[in-house]
């Protein structure tokens, strides 16, 4: 994030941190995605992923969210160096605190110059938990989670999600096993703001760009899904 045309700056009674972000063409006024990143923070995979909400009609903010911990994380999702220090990070997470991050980028958003005022939030893993945890305990006009680990630790406050929730679960994730999957499920289901996709054969992270288990048809699809529902909520 050194290139100051993509370089987004929040400020919080907490400290400042900074945020990648993507703008599409100039034209009418956008609404503003934030997108929230795993345990890899702001790396190549995630700015392409605000790449093409630019190209899609929004304006994409990542935060940096690791900034109380190590400010500037960008890791490569094919180094066992950078897979460690990522899981380090993430296990020392605080995940209130992140919440009050998350918040703070929204409130930013609404008032971002060419900004239409909608915000919605998305997230990957990590970045999906938090996805999760803002919609249930903020104000956000959408939330799209992809394979949020731990949120069945959480599922006490699925019933204060009132916001659009769209939720990818791969069924093979390795990390989140089809019981816990159906716990969620479960939770959710009588959520008419919630609306949950599997995606048969698929690992976790089968949507991060150049991942291993990336599958393009999978990720095409839930690409294709979270857009349109981004713009059915968003405008």
């Amino acid at each position: 994030m050194t290139d100051p045309a993509h370089t987004f700056d929040i400020t919080t009674p907490e400290g400042h941190f900074d945020a990648y972000i993507a703008r599409p063409p100039h034209g009418r006024p956008r609404p503003v995605v934030v997108v929230l990143h795993e345990v890899f923070g702001v790396n190549a995979d995630l700015r392409a992923t605000c790449d093409e909400l630019a190209q899609a009609g929004f304006i994409a903010i990542c935060p940096d969210l690791f900034w109380r911990q190590d400010r500037g994380v960008d890791l490569s999702v094919n180094s066992t160096a950078d897979w460690k220090k990522g899981v380090s990070l993430y296990m020392a997470y605080d995940l209130d605190a992140g919440v009050r991050d998350v918040e703070a980028t929204v409130t930013a958003a609404r008032t971002l110059a060419g900004a239409d005022g909608k915000v919605g939030v998305m997230g990957y893993c990590l970045g999906g938990l938090l996805t999760y945890l803002t919609a249930a305990r903020t104000r956000v006009d959408a939330a799209v989670a992809f394979h949020g680990s731990r949120t069945d630790e959480f599922l006490n406050e699925s019933t204060d999600i009132d916001a659009p929730l769209q939720m990818h679960l791969a069924e093979e994730d390795e990390f989140i096993p089809m019981q816990t999957q159906q716990r969620i499920i479960d939770a959710l289901h009588h959520n008419p703001n919630v609306v949950i996709y599997s995606y048969p054969g698929c690992r976790h992270g089968f949507s991060r760009h150049g991942g291993t288990h990336f599958d393009a048809t999978a990720a095409q699809l839930a690409r294709s899904r979270t857009v349109e529902f981004l713009h059915r909520h968003l405008g």
